[in-house]
């Protein structure tokens, strides 16, 4: 089964022409790739790359180099992936089978199309990158010149610390694209690093990552504003009081959708949330639009749910119109 990137090369290709300019570009298809056969280059190390290869380094792969140019990079590369060389980005792509790009979003299209113009990418090389938001359209450059590409998305946040490692590898999903004579590759990839597979059309990778975003990025914003109003009201520890409560909220939520909404919208309360709306005012006008674009949504989502009648909605509703989002 094991094959290496000059077997795949040279042995398992079926070659298309492509035009790239006036040149002439193969378009490799691979046989069976024995995944653990495979070196690696990270080209990227910051929180997610860097994990990344350290997870890949445990799963038996050979990481044969990696990119950064920060100090905290380059001490990354040295503390966790020690048996990586530290190298350019052209040098990493260059000594790697599969070669995986984790720098940020904005960085990956001009990133690609330089090692493309470089010389960089050879036909049958594995170039897997990790933003959420990007198909494999992106990696364009890579591909007109051989290159095999996927987009390897984890659905998980990173911080940085040594138990990233744990999250990475902990059974969670990723978000994949990748075209059909690379399924079977893609999936041998996650499944050595303990994860599933959501196929992600490339039309849809921003809609997805819309939603990732959304979810997880806005909680952020949402449990600290929430911590912060608890201590404007005197409380001394918030996260002690909002993390059972969150917790089950979060619990319940992906259990039950809609049906896990509780509190004073669900109930059609519209004094308290008019109470709500003017203490906000008085203390922290800067949270008001976000109260009320969230109380409008939930009451939306809570009448199509029929958590509560239309009619019964009405006050509330009228409560929620009458603070328009200028005034703040």
């Amino acid at each position: 089964m094991a094959m290496n990137a000059a077997a795949r090369t040279a042995q398992g290709e079926k070659r298309q022409r492509r035009l790239d300019g006036s040149a002439s570009i193969p378009r490799v298809v691979p046989e069976i790739v024995d995944t653990k056969s495979l070196t690696v280059g990270i080209v990227g190390a910051g929180r997610v790359g860097t994990a990344l290869g350290v997870a890949l380094a445990q799963a038996g792969h050979h990481v044969t180099g990696a990119s950064g140019r920060s100090a905290t990079a380059r001490a990354r590369i040295a503390n966790r992936l020690p048996d990586a060389v530290h190298r350019r980005a052209e040098d990493v792509v260059r000594h790697a089978d599969l070669v995986i790009f984790a720098v940020p979003d904005d960085v990956l299209a001009p990133l690609v199309a330089h090692l493309g113009e470089s010389g960089a990418f050879r036909p049958g090389v594995i170039v897997a990158h990790t933003s959420g938001a990007h198909g494999i359209g992106i990696l364009h450059p890579a591909t007109a010149r051989g290159a095999l590409p996927i987009a390897l998305h984890p659905a998980m946040t990173f911080t940085g610390a040594a138990d990233d490692v744990e999250r990475l590898t902990s059974g969670i999903t990723f978000g994949v694209t990748a075209r059909e004579e690379l399924r079977r590759t893609a999936l041998e990839l996650v499944g050595e690093l303990g994860g599933a597979i959501e196929w992600i059309p490339d039309e849809r990778r921003a809609l997805y990552h819309a939603a990732l975003a959304h979810g997880a990025n806005h909680l952020v914003t949402l449990v600290n504003e929430a911590m912060d109003r608890l201590r404007d009201a005197g409380v001394v520890h918030p996260e002690r009081v909002l993390s059972p409560l969150l917790h089950a909220a979060l619990d319940n939520t992906l259990a039950m959708g809609d049906a896990a909404l509780t509190g004073p919208v669900s109930r059609g309360d519209a004094n308290t949330v008019a109470s709500h709306l003017d203490t906000l005012t008085e203390h922290a006008r800067e949270s008001v639009p976000m109260y009320l674009a969230l109380a409008r949504r939930t009451a939306d989502r809570a009448i199509a749910a029929g958590r509560i009648a239309p009619t019964a909605a009405e006050p509330l509703l009228g409560v929620l119109a009458s603070r328009p989002d200028e005034d703040f």
